[in-house]
């Protein structure tokens, strides 16, 4: 098997979470705190914190304390060409999915 296939399918997991793929945007925006995350997502503060500690365990965010606050930041820029990549995909028109791999040669 092709190296880092098994790395990819565990990273394919994690942003297999709505909520994660919302936090992960929001910071491929700008830098958040949890508070800040939590009012953009409507989402219960308990429940971003718990997203985030996944998101930093599994290395696509990082941390760094301003003050009383933390603030979390993407890790680095492919998580957010992944995200970015995968909205264009989905926005995109089936047909046109399909027009393009029966248009291709056997």
């Amino acid at each position: 098997m092709e190296t880092g296939i098994s790395e990819a399918a565990e990273l394919f997991k994690v942003l297999g979470s709505e909520p994660r793929l919302w936090l992960l945007r929001l910071l491929s925006l700008e830098p958040r705190t949890v508070g800040s995350l939590a009012d953009a997502t409507k989402l219960p503060q308990p429940l971003v914190s718990q997203h985030l500690r996944t998101l930093r365990l599994t290395g696509l965010v990082t941390t760094r304390k301003e003050g009383r606050s933390v603030v979390y930041a993407l890790a680095d820029e492919h998580v957010a060409h992944v995200i970015a990549d995968a909205l264009v995909h989905v926005q995109e028109p089936r047909d046109a999915h399909a027009r393009t791999n029966e248009e291709e040669p056997a």
